[in-house]
């Protein structure tokens, strides 16, 4: 028997479809074509019954088979008129499966793989059945013996389950001409949404003319929102009696489904959409509700895990059971005015009622790293500059044809680039270079504003006020709101003694004062200060880009950097890096790695003028927003190396930030900030912000799958390389130790 497969796939790495075209035979295969005729077709996942033609292509008397927990009764409204009509008219042999209910009952949580493909083997008919089940147990024992006999068991289990879980749907003769059945969710009626998104979202790209495509480059931001890709088995649901509106559960959330809303006197709001008199004096005569975006979530759980109040506040639910509602509550939310409460931005409270810049991106479930960069865009976004390495950052933070960032109610947000992986540290230093050039031009056109004799008193304490707080975050942005009004009023002449004169030439004035109030408005971006961030993982910063990290560093100029650490080249498959630590099992490392992890952090502070911070948000989230704001803040460049558990460590995601927090407290990821305006003031720069463990450190690292695998291959040197690791974190946090102990 030979086989062919081609898999055609997006790049989403959380629901992300993918199409498996598969052909079998006696003969060697050589065809260089997709199957646009196929005898069996599968469909995963069942939202995507409306938002692709799951069936094009399917054979008269074809097989198809559907992973749903949809009775033939739910079929009627579930399913789409034309899907049932090519099921009728085609006679197709329709089976269904409820591989997730499966899944969940065998132990597998959320993965299906191994149930579809043993349904798969019984309905395809490539080989006997009992041939194919003996195969995949064989290749179930190779791939997962080295995680323990019990993992193997499950998916003995689910490979069994797969072909007793199978029904077969008899579905009426009407569904041949009927013309009722699911539609595709109506999300938008933008122009582009409609021209450019929707027919890539439905896999038709490679149908749109050239044309379509902008010759720059340029794409519109915040076009996530309109993809509602459904994905999720379970999500949060709200239990308002619980609830102490600490905001942590908006906080850990990777994909900004789950956030905080106020409602204030006289909004009007519907029933379903409850509420909870709002706490702390700042939010007096407010109500208060959480609320997700069903159709957004991934369902990773974190929220729900990190919920500290005594009963939970959330609780996961089928996102069947919550949907209608849930969605239209959504909506209400995104309706609400905003409130202008005078709440510190730098709490984890005040932090999440301000609207993240980063939304519903394409990242794993539980995604370690997006809630970083989600953060940061709540607290600077409105006037983010980013300069984005290549990997999971851009994978997720940039791909066609959706952007996840967004924009604020007076239309500002980052801007945002992608780089090579070699490069982008210099990049992101480009752009602060250009941005500083440009600024000072600017600020040389308002020197020459306010030196015209004959402007208004006004025009030149507003720009004396703009100059004098040109590189102060909130002082450039108050400044500059009063400049451009004062520029704009300048050039209307209506009433005054010039006005015969403004409108014989088209209403513009020649003099020097308007010619130069007028350039100041066409550079009205560059008016408030800028936060240039560069971002990128481990791979670019410890590996690949270091050289250029370093000479970055090194030119003592006010960037920021943001390093997502997950100690491995995530994006392109678990392989090792610098920061990959001893022990270790990764590609390139599969004995595990042998030498120790680089300590990115300190080798940064040895200039003695980077800020630096290593932070970890599931084990001390104000830890990461002191960090954070101290970082932007510090007039120089700044480094925050930042703790990310990734599906490539081998735990559950749906614990990702509780796994950060063992993480600290096993000792294996000090806490530090490095502030050199601290050793300007006469004290110590370093600050240690962890303790000593009080957790097991090898106990932490045995649990992940990363480390577990090489005491099940190599016994003897796991042993020999855990406790090497072991000792070299104990050095290392004895180190920081003596460094904060300085005087």
């Amino acid at each position: 028997m030979y086989a062919q497969g081609y898999f055609a796939y997006d790049s989403k790495k959380s629901g992300g479809l993918t199409v498996s075209h598969l052909r079998f035979g006696k003969s060697p295969i050589q065809s260089s074509y997709l199957i646009d005729h196929a005898d069996f077709v599968a469909c995963h996942n069942p939202s995507y019954v409306t938002r692709y033609d799951v069936a094009e292509g399917i054979k008269e008397g074809g097989v198809l088979l559907l992973n749903s927990e949809w009775t033939l009764e739910q079929m009627e409204c579930e399913l789409p008129a034309a899907m049932k009509n090519i099921i009728a008219k085609k006679h197709l042999k329709f089976y269904n499966i409820d591989a997730i209910a499966i899944a969940r009952e065998v132990g597998m949580g959320n993965r299906i793989n191994t149930i579809m493909q043993s349904a798969f083997f019984k309905l395809a008919n490539i080989i006997p059945v009992e041939d194919a089940v003996s195969f995949m147990k064989a290749a179930a024992k190779k791939s997962y013996e080295k995680k323990g006999d019990a993992v193997v068991q499950m998916n003995y289990a689910a490979i069994d389950a797969g072909l007793t879980g199978l029904k077969q749907i008899n579905y009426p003769d009407s569904w041949a001409t009927t013309t009722e059945g699911a539609a595709p969710i109506a999300t938008t009626t933008d122009k582009y949404f409609g021209a450019f998104i929707k027919p890539v979202l439905a896999q038709s790209g490679d149908k749109l003319p050239v044309s379509s495509f902008t010759p720059d480059g340029f794409v519109p931001t915040a076009t996530t929102q309109y993809e509602k890709r459904g994905i999720a088995v379970d999500v949060p649901q709200w239990i308002k009696e619980n609830c102490i509106q600490c905001n942590q559960c908006s906080l850990v959330c990777p994909h900004a489904v789950i956030r905080p809303f106020l409602v204030g006197e006289g909004e009007q709001v519907p029933d379903t959409f409850e509420t909870i008199p709002a706490t702390g004096k700042e939010l007096a005569g407010y109500k208060f509700r959480i609320q997700i975006s069903p159709l957004d979530c991934t369902g990773c759980g974190n929220c729900a895990d990190v919920c500290p109040a005594k009963n939970k506040a959330l609780t996961m639910v089928p996102l069947t059971s919550v949907l209608e509602r849930e969605e239209k509550n959504w909506e209400t939310a995104q309706k609400l005015s905003d409130k202008k409460v005078e709440l510190n931005p730098a709490t984890v409270k005040g932090s999440q009622f301000k609207k993240p810049l980063f939304e519903f991106s394409g990242a794993c479930a539980g995604c370690g790293e997006t809630p970083y960069i989600k953060t940061v865009t709540q607290l600077y976004g409105d006037r983010m500059v980013i300069a984005n390495a290549t990997g999971c950052t851009s994978i997720y933070g940039g791909s066609a044809p959706t952007c996840p960032y967004c924009v604020n109610e007076k239309g500002h947000g980052p801007a945002w680039a992608n780089s090579l992986f070699e490069d982008n540290a210099e990049f992101g230093y480009g752009i602060n270079l250009a941005t500083n050039h440009r600024r000072e031009k600017l600020a040389d056109v308002v020197r020459k504003l306010i030196a015209v004799e004959y402007v208004d008193d006004a025009v030149k304490a507003v720009g004396t006020e703009w100059l004098d707080n040109m590189n102060d975050a909130e002082g450039s942005k108050a400044a500059s709101a009063k400049l451009l009004e004062a520029c704009k009023e300048g050039l209307d002449m209506t009433g005054t003694e010039w006005e015969a004169e403004w409108l014989k030439n088209g209403k513009v004035c020649t003099c020097d004062a308007c010619a130069l109030a007028k350039e100041v408005l066409d550079n009205a971006d560059l008016l408030v200060k800028k936060s240039i961030w560069i971002f990128g993982g481990d791979g670019w910063a410890y590996d690949i880009g270091y050289g250029g990290l370093d000479h970055v560093l090194a030119m003592n100029e006010d960037v920021n950097v943001l390093v997502l650490d997950t100690e491995v080249y995530s994006n392109t498959g678990g392989q090792s890096s610098k920061a990959t630590p001893t022990g270790s099992v990764a590609k390139f490392a599969a004995a595990g790695k042998r030498t120790k992890k680089k300590d990115l952090g300190m080798m940064a502070m040895s200039y003695g003028y980077v800020y630096v911070a290593q932070v970890s948000m599931g084990a001390n989230q104000n830890q990461w927003l002191k960090a954070l704001t101290e970082a932007e803040a510090y007039k120089g460049p700044s480094l925050i190396i930042a703790y990310a558990p990734c599906i490539n460590h081998g735990i559950n995601m749906g614990k990702s930030q509780a796994e950060a927090k063992r993480a600290v407290e096993a000792g294996y990821w000090p806490l530090y900030r490095y502030n050199p305006d601290l050793a300007d003031q006469g004290k110590n720069p370093f600050v240690l912000d962890s303790k000593e463990a009080k957790a097991d450190y090898q106990d932490f690292i045995r649990s992940e799958v990363r480390y577990a695998s090489l005491q099940k291959q190599f016994p003897q040197a796991a042993e020999e390389l855990f406790n090497r690791a072991e000792k070299e974190a104990k050095e290392k946090y004895d180190y920081y130790k003596k460094l904060n102990d300085l005087q």
